[in-house]
């Protein structure tokens, strides 16, 4: 099992930021820190040829404490969705250097050479959420900067969205690289802003994802939606203190119109538009898909 270990104090998701000497400014809405949890997925092995075609993210699994060293120790996955992966026997995934303004790209077979495949997907056939492995240390001895989600820390599942009370018009932060946007020299993710469109569904068990009003596109499959935090509440309810993971970016809700022919009053040609609703599936879900993933390293399920 491969692990890394943070010290507690670091998980802290908000935290002001001043330059010494000057006034302090305001907080940050979105903790910088999961701005570099966020990488770009590619296909192709000629770097000039190379498209990039999906989002993903890096998420830690709790495991354990270790008490005498006051740090917690996880497992690190990377998320995205189980339709980026489909058909694929390798990745290109982008990480910027923690030393200099380069990036570099990094092969992540998704096949063993037994044929099996080394990424799980959500036993669910309309769950599209998938993970694999990553080796941290490899990624720290390459110099490389990186952060992830923590599993114990960083993510709001269902009961606690029951509990604080998340509802239609919450804010939303959505990370990704629509349109494959990705510079070749140093990746730098893009944040979109919404609102949760519709999650009472999902809430009272009646659907397994929810919608937020945030236009995405292509390229951003599999990128994480973040709560945004919020001082502000209505008489009665209660205020987002933090920013955390709710969900990943399933695909956005096409609008569909049909030219019909006047001679013949038949269906000629289909329109698609992209409606600016996005389906999201929740943290529960990755978290399920995360476990079967260990599980699935531990040799206790059969090989898919």
């Amino acid at each position: 099992v491969k692990v890394i270990s943070e010290a507690q104090e670091r998980d802290r998701c908000v935290r002001p930021f001043w330059h010494e000497g000057l006034e302090r400014k305001n907080m940050a809405l979105l903790p910088p820190f999961f701005l570099d949890t966020v990488v770009a997925i590619g296909v192709g092995d000629n770097p000039a040829e190379r498209r990039w075609i999906g989002t993903g993210f890096l998420f830690g699994k709790f495991v354990e404490k270790v008490p005498d060293k006051n740090e917690n120790r996880y497992q690190f996955w990377l998320i995205t969705n189980k339709h980026v992966f489909n058909g694929l026997r390798a990745v290109y995934i982008k990480f910027n250097s923690a030393q200099d303004t380069q990036s570099k790209d990094y092969k992540v077979p998704l096949v063993a050479e037994n044929g099996c495949p080394q990424w799980v997907g959500h036993l669910s056939n309309t769950v599209d959420v998938a993970a694999i492995l990553l080796n941290p240390g490899f990624l720290k001895a390459e110099g490389r900067q990186f952060n992830y989600f923590r599993s114990d820390s960083h993510v709001m599942n269902k009961e606690k969205m029951r509990t604080i009370g998340i509802t239609e018009g919450d804010r939303v932060f959505v990370l990704g690289f629509p349109m494959g946007l990705v510079a070749e020299e140093r990746q730098y993710v893009i944040c979109r802003g919404g609102c949760i469109a519709r999650i009472r569904d999902f809430i009272e068990n009646r659907a397994s994802d929810f919608l937020v009003d945030a236009t995405i596109f292509p390229g951003n499959s599999g990128g994480p939606v973040i709560l945004c935090p919020s001082a502000l509440s209505i008489t009665g309810t209660n205020a987002i203190e933090k920013a955390d993971l709710i969900g990943i970016v399933k695909a956005y809700v096409p609008y569909q119109d049909v030219a019909v022919s006047q001679q013949t009053q038949r269906p000629r040609v289909i329109f698609e538009e992209n409606s600016g609703l996005t389906a999201v599936e929740s943290v529960d879900s990755i978290i399920e898909t995360v476990e079967l993933a260990a599980e699935h390293l531990k040799g206790e399920l059969p090989q898919q």
